[in-house]
Protein backbone atom coordinates (compact mmCIF):
# COMPACT_ATOMS: atom_id res chain seq x y z
CA UNK A 1 0.00 0.00 0.00
CA UNK A 2 2.83 1.89 0.87
CA UNK A 3 4.45 1.38 -2.46
CA UNK A 4 1.54 2.23 -4.35
CA UNK A 5 0.56 5.38 -2.76
CA UNK A 6 4.38 6.53 -3.28
CA UNK A 7 3.74 5.58 -7.27
CA UNK A 8 0.29 7.73 -7.23
CA UNK A 9 2.30 10.96 -5.31
CA UNK A 10 4.68 10.59 -8.48
CA UNK A 11 2.50 10.03 -11.25
CA UNK A 12 0.64 13.43 -10.16
CA UNK A 13 3.87 14.78 -9.68
CA UNK A 14 5.42 14.07 -13.32
CA UNK A 15 2.25 16.21 -14.73
CA UNK A 16 3.69 19.23 -13.03
CA UNK A 17 6.50 21.37 -13.98
CA UNK A 18 9.89 19.94 -12.59
CA UNK A 19 12.18 22.90 -11.22
CA UNK A 20 15.05 20.61 -12.32
CA UNK A 21 14.05 20.29 -15.96
CA UNK A 22 14.54 24.35 -16.18
CA UNK A 23 17.91 24.31 -15.15
CA UNK A 24 21.07 23.57 -16.11
CA UNK A 25 22.76 19.88 -16.11
CA UNK A 26 25.17 17.58 -17.14
CA UNK A 27 24.83 14.28 -18.13
CA UNK A 28 26.22 11.25 -16.10
CA UNK A 29 26.79 7.64 -17.14
CA UNK A 30 26.67 5.25 -14.04
CA UNK A 31 26.28 1.80 -12.77
CA UNK A 32 22.78 2.20 -13.40
CA UNK A 33 21.72 4.59 -16.32
CA UNK A 34 22.31 7.77 -17.58
CA UNK A 35 21.42 11.01 -15.15
CA UNK A 36 21.38 14.87 -16.33
CA UNK A 37 22.93 15.88 -12.69
CA UNK A 38 21.66 19.29 -11.77
CA UNK A 39 24.80 21.46 -12.43
CA UNK A 40 23.62 23.24 -9.10
CA UNK A 41 21.68 21.26 -6.30
CA UNK A 42 21.12 21.97 -2.48
CA UNK A 43 18.76 19.53 -1.03
CA UNK A 44 20.89 16.03 -1.72
CA UNK A 45 19.88 13.02 -0.09
CA UNK A 46 22.32 10.33 -0.04
CA UNK A 47 21.13 6.29 0.22
CA UNK A 48 23.78 5.00 2.32
CA UNK A 49 26.78 5.91 4.51
CA UNK A 50 29.88 5.57 1.92
CA UNK A 51 28.22 7.85 -0.02
CA UNK A 52 27.21 10.10 2.72
CA UNK A 53 31.24 9.82 3.59
CA UNK A 54 31.68 11.04 0.08
CA UNK A 55 29.51 14.02 0.31
CA UNK A 56 30.54 15.16 3.46
CA UNK A 57 34.51 15.02 2.52
CA UNK A 58 33.42 16.60 -0.61
CA UNK A 59 32.36 19.45 0.98
CA UNK A 60 28.40 18.79 0.16
CA UNK A 61 25.90 19.20 2.85
CA UNK A 62 23.57 16.27 2.52
CA UNK A 63 19.80 17.19 3.79
CA UNK A 64 18.97 13.18 4.85
CA UNK A 65 20.93 9.70 4.83
CA UNK A 66 20.63 6.42 5.88
CA UNK A 67 22.50 5.34 8.22
CA UNK A 68 24.70 2.53 9.89
CA UNK A 69 26.46 1.81 13.06
CA UNK A 70 29.46 2.14 11.20
CA UNK A 71 29.57 6.01 11.05
CA UNK A 72 30.68 6.78 14.22
CA UNK A 73 33.49 8.51 13.01
CA UNK A 74 30.62 11.00 11.72
CA UNK A 75 28.63 11.33 14.47
CA UNK A 76 28.59 15.15 14.07
CA UNK A 77 27.73 15.70 10.79
CA UNK A 78 24.79 12.28 11.01
CA UNK A 79 23.18 14.27 13.86
CA UNK A 80 22.63 17.13 11.72
CA UNK A 81 21.23 14.97 8.96
CA UNK A 82 17.69 13.57 8.69
CA UNK A 83 17.45 9.48 9.09
CA UNK A 84 15.64 7.98 6.57
CA UNK A 85 16.43 4.36 7.43
CA UNK A 86 18.83 1.79 7.50
CA UNK A 87 21.57 1.76 4.79
CA UNK A 88 20.12 -0.55 2.07
CA UNK A 89 16.48 0.16 3.43
CA UNK A 90 16.01 3.88 2.57
CA UNK A 91 12.20 4.95 2.80
CA UNK A 92 11.52 6.59 -0.34
CA UNK A 93 8.05 8.41 0.94
CA UNK A 94 10.04 10.04 3.53
CA UNK A 95 12.69 11.17 0.97
CA UNK A 96 9.83 12.13 -1.29
CA UNK A 97 8.57 14.68 1.30
CA UNK A 98 11.88 15.66 1.71
CA UNK A 99 11.93 17.31 -1.97
CA UNK A 100 15.66 16.52 -2.95
CA UNK A 101 16.64 17.41 -6.21
CA UNK A 102 19.44 15.16 -6.49
CA UNK A 103 20.00 11.43 -4.80
CA UNK A 104 22.99 9.77 -4.71
CA UNK A 105 23.54 5.80 -3.71
CA UNK A 106 25.64 3.09 -4.30
CA UNK A 107 24.87 -0.15 -6.41
CA UNK A 108 22.82 -1.92 -3.37
CA UNK A 109 20.08 0.28 -3.72
CA UNK A 110 19.48 -0.65 -7.27
CA UNK A 111 16.42 -1.97 -6.28
CA UNK A 112 15.00 1.10 -5.65
CA UNK A 113 16.67 2.93 -8.81
CA UNK A 114 13.31 3.39 -10.77
CA UNK A 115 11.06 4.82 -7.77
CA UNK A 116 14.07 7.21 -6.19
CA UNK A 117 14.49 8.68 -10.31
CA UNK A 118 10.41 9.36 -10.12
CA UNK A 119 11.61 11.91 -7.15
CA UNK A 120 14.86 12.96 -8.75
CA UNK A 121 17.68 13.08 -10.96
CA UNK A 122 19.56 9.70 -9.16
CA UNK A 123 23.03 8.58 -9.53
CA UNK A 124 23.95 4.85 -8.50
CA UNK A 125 27.48 4.28 -7.79
CA UNK A 126 29.47 0.88 -7.96
CA UNK A 127 30.85 -1.00 -5.02
CA UNK A 128 33.06 -3.95 -5.23
CA UNK A 129 35.00 -3.37 -2.12
CA UNK A 130 36.02 -0.73 0.76
CA UNK A 131 39.59 -0.97 -0.67
CA UNK A 132 38.58 0.19 -3.50
CA UNK A 133 37.65 3.63 -1.82
CA UNK A 134 40.05 6.00 -3.68
CA UNK A 135 38.43 5.24 -6.62
CA UNK A 136 35.13 5.80 -5.53
CA UNK A 137 35.83 8.89 -3.98
CA UNK A 138 36.98 10.38 -7.09
CA UNK A 139 33.95 8.80 -9.31
CA UNK A 140 31.58 10.63 -7.02
CA UNK A 141 33.43 13.80 -6.98
CA UNK A 142 33.73 13.54 -10.98
CA UNK A 143 30.17 13.07 -11.41
CA UNK A 144 28.99 15.81 -8.76
CA UNK A 145 31.24 18.37 -10.00
CA UNK A 146 33.54 18.28 -6.94
CA UNK A 147 36.65 16.75 -8.47
CA UNK A 148 39.09 19.58 -7.83
CA UNK A 149 37.56 19.72 -4.17
CA UNK A 150 38.76 15.63 -3.86
CA UNK A 151 41.89 16.24 -5.50
CA UNK A 152 42.75 18.75 -2.88
CA UNK A 153 41.18 16.60 -0.01
CA UNK A 154 43.71 13.52 -1.39
CA UNK A 155 46.32 15.96 -1.57
CA UNK A 156 45.64 16.88 2.32
CA UNK A 157 45.58 12.79 2.60
CA UNK A 158 49.06 12.64 1.26
CA UNK A 159 50.60 15.07 3.01
CA UNK A 160 49.52 13.65 6.66
CA UNK A 161 51.00 10.38 5.34
CA UNK A 162 54.14 11.94 4.51
CA UNK A 163 53.99 13.55 8.48
CA UNK A 164 53.62 10.56 9.84
CA UNK A 165 56.93 8.73 8.14
CA UNK A 166 58.99 11.49 9.19
CA UNK A 167 57.88 10.81 12.27
CA UNK A 168 57.97 7.32 12.40
CA UNK A 169 61.57 8.03 11.12
CA UNK A 170 62.88 9.78 14.20
CA UNK A 171 60.24 8.75 16.86
CA UNK A 172 59.15 5.08 16.41
CA UNK A 173 57.34 4.21 19.71
CA UNK A 174 58.38 0.55 18.92
CA UNK A 175 61.47 -1.40 18.57
CA UNK A 176 64.70 1.12 18.12
CA UNK A 177 66.93 -1.58 16.96
CA UNK A 178 63.93 -2.48 13.85
CA UNK A 179 63.29 -0.34 10.71
CA UNK A 180 59.70 0.51 11.34
CA UNK A 181 58.92 -0.17 7.41
CA UNK A 182 59.53 -4.04 8.83
CA UNK A 183 56.87 -3.70 11.60
CA UNK A 184 54.10 -6.25 10.78
CA UNK A 185 51.01 -4.56 11.73
CA UNK A 186 48.11 -7.06 12.18
CA UNK A 187 44.27 -5.79 11.81
CA UNK A 188 41.92 -7.95 13.10
CA UNK A 189 38.18 -7.96 13.66
CA UNK A 190 36.08 -9.61 16.04
CA UNK A 191 32.54 -10.56 14.63
CA UNK A 192 29.85 -11.71 16.68
CA UNK A 193 30.63 -15.66 15.88
CA UNK A 194 34.04 -15.57 14.44
CA UNK A 195 37.10 -13.86 13.99
CA UNK A 196 38.25 -12.18 10.81
CA UNK A 197 41.96 -11.06 9.30
CA UNK A 198 41.46 -7.99 7.08
CA UNK A 199 43.80 -8.11 4.28
CA UNK A 200 46.39 -5.88 2.04
CA UNK A 201 43.86 -4.40 -0.03
CA UNK A 202 40.84 -3.57 2.37
CA UNK A 203 40.24 -0.26 3.14
CA UNK A 204 43.03 -0.23 6.96
CA UNK A 205 45.12 -2.04 4.26
CA UNK A 206 45.24 0.54 1.69
CA UNK A 207 46.10 3.14 4.39
CA UNK A 208 48.55 0.75 6.01
CA UNK A 209 50.11 0.30 2.23
CA UNK A 210 49.73 3.74 1.83
CA UNK A 211 51.82 4.40 4.57
CA UNK A 212 54.61 1.94 4.01
CA UNK A 213 54.01 -0.50 7.03
CA UNK A 214 54.33 -4.17 6.65
CA UNK A 215 51.87 -6.88 7.02
CA UNK A 216 52.21 -10.97 8.93
CA UNK A 217 52.22 -13.26 5.63
CA UNK A 218 48.83 -14.39 6.38
CA UNK A 219 47.36 -11.33 5.66
CA UNK A 220 49.64 -10.16 3.39
CA UNK A 221 47.42 -11.50 0.69
CA UNK A 222 46.23 -8.89 -2.27
CA UNK A 223 42.25 -8.98 -3.69
CA UNK A 224 42.59 -11.15 -6.10
CA UNK A 225 44.19 -13.93 -4.89
CA UNK A 226 41.91 -13.60 -1.20
CA UNK A 227 38.96 -13.79 -3.50
CA UNK A 228 39.98 -17.47 -5.03
CA UNK A 229 41.50 -18.33 -1.42
CA UNK A 230 39.34 -17.00 0.91
CA UNK A 231 36.05 -16.14 -1.56
CA UNK A 232 36.50 -12.67 -0.27
CA UNK A 233 38.87 -9.60 -1.51
CA UNK A 234 39.89 -8.49 1.76
CA UNK A 235 39.03 -10.69 4.65
CA UNK A 236 39.55 -14.04 5.85
CA UNK A 237 37.78 -15.33 9.02
CA UNK A 238 39.76 -18.16 11.07
CA UNK A 239 39.23 -20.36 13.96
CA UNK A 240 40.82 -19.72 17.15
CA UNK A 241 43.02 -22.35 16.48
CA UNK A 242 44.21 -20.54 13.60
CA UNK A 243 44.98 -17.50 16.22
CA UNK A 244 48.75 -17.26 15.19
CA UNK A 245 47.79 -15.82 11.55
CA UNK A 246 46.53 -12.75 13.83
CA UNK A 247 49.75 -12.08 15.30
CA UNK A 248 52.59 -9.39 14.30
CA UNK A 249 54.45 -6.66 16.41
CA UNK A 250 51.38 -4.69 16.40
CA UNK A 251 47.56 -5.95 16.78
CA UNK A 252 44.72 -3.50 16.04
CA UNK A 253 41.86 -4.83 17.01
CA UNK A 254 37.83 -3.85 16.39
CA UNK A 255 34.28 -4.59 16.35
CA UNK A 256 31.54 -3.20 13.97
CA UNK A 257 28.24 -4.07 13.58
CA UNK A 258 25.19 -3.17 11.86
CA UNK A 259 22.97 -3.73 14.82
CA UNK A 260 23.12 -2.62 18.31
CA UNK A 261 22.42 -6.28 19.28
CA UNK A 262 25.26 -7.42 17.04
CA UNK A 263 27.61 -4.91 18.63
CA UNK A 264 26.97 -5.91 21.98
CA UNK A 265 27.69 -9.25 21.47
CA UNK A 266 31.03 -9.18 18.96
CA UNK A 267 32.04 -6.70 22.19
CA UNK A 268 31.71 -10.05 24.29
CA UNK A 269 33.33 -12.09 22.12
CA UNK A 270 36.40 -9.49 22.31
CA UNK A 271 36.29 -9.96 25.87
CA UNK A 272 36.31 -13.44 25.56
CA UNK A 273 39.48 -13.36 23.60
CA UNK A 274 41.19 -11.31 25.46
CA UNK A 275 41.18 -14.23 28.21
CA UNK A 276 42.23 -16.78 25.34
CA UNK A 277 45.39 -18.52 26.38
CA UNK A 278 46.20 -19.19 22.55
CA UNK A 279 45.44 -15.40 22.32
CA UNK A 280 48.21 -14.35 25.26
CA UNK A 281 50.57 -16.54 23.92
CA UNK A 282 51.04 -13.83 20.78
CA UNK A 283 54.10 -11.89 21.30
CA UNK A 284 52.13 -8.57 19.97
CA UNK A 285 49.82 -9.28 23.42
CA UNK A 286 52.85 -9.99 25.55
CA UNK A 287 54.81 -7.15 24.46
CA UNK A 288 51.41 -5.15 25.22
CA UNK A 289 51.02 -3.89 21.40
CA UNK A 290 47.39 -4.92 20.97
CA UNK A 291 45.48 -1.82 20.83
CA UNK A 292 41.17 -1.49 20.30
CA UNK A 293 40.26 0.60 17.78
CA UNK A 294 36.78 2.28 16.33
CA UNK A 295 34.91 0.76 13.56
CA UNK A 296 36.07 3.62 10.83
CA UNK A 297 38.73 1.10 10.56
CA UNK A 298 36.62 -0.75 7.98
CA UNK A 299 35.50 2.40 6.67
CA UNK A 300 35.51 3.76 3.24
CA UNK A 301 36.28 6.92 2.43
CA UNK A 302 38.74 9.86 3.42
CA UNK A 303 37.30 10.76 6.42
CA UNK A 304 37.62 7.55 7.87
CA UNK A 305 41.05 6.97 6.45
CA UNK A 306 42.54 10.26 8.05
CA UNK A 307 40.95 9.02 11.68
CA UNK A 308 43.31 5.88 11.24
CA UNK A 309 46.55 7.99 10.29
CA UNK A 310 45.46 9.75 13.88
CA UNK A 311 45.47 6.15 15.19
CA UNK A 312 48.84 5.06 14.08
CA UNK A 313 50.06 8.76 14.62
CA UNK A 314 48.85 7.45 18.76
CA UNK A 315 50.24 4.07 18.90
CA UNK A 316 53.45 4.25 16.73
CA UNK A 317 55.02 7.65 17.02
CA UNK A 318 56.62 8.09 20.71
CA UNK A 319 55.02 11.21 22.42
CA UNK A 320 57.25 14.18 22.21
Amino acid sequence: MALLTLGVIVAYQRDLPKLEQRLACVQVEHIAGRTCVPESFERLVTLDGVTYEYSIAAGLSPIATSVSDLLDHMAEQVAQTEQIGLTGEPNLEQVLSLKPDLIVGLDINQVTYAQATEIAPTLMFSFDHSGQWKDGFHQFAQALGRHHIAQQVMTDYDSRLADLRRQLDVSSALSPDKDWHSLEISVVRMYPDTISLYLRDSFSGTVLQDVGLSRPPAQDVGADEARMLFDNPIQNRISRELLEEADGDVIFLWTGESTAEATVTAQHEVEELLKDPLWRQLKAVQAGRVYIVPSYWIGSGPIAASAILDDLMTYLVKPS
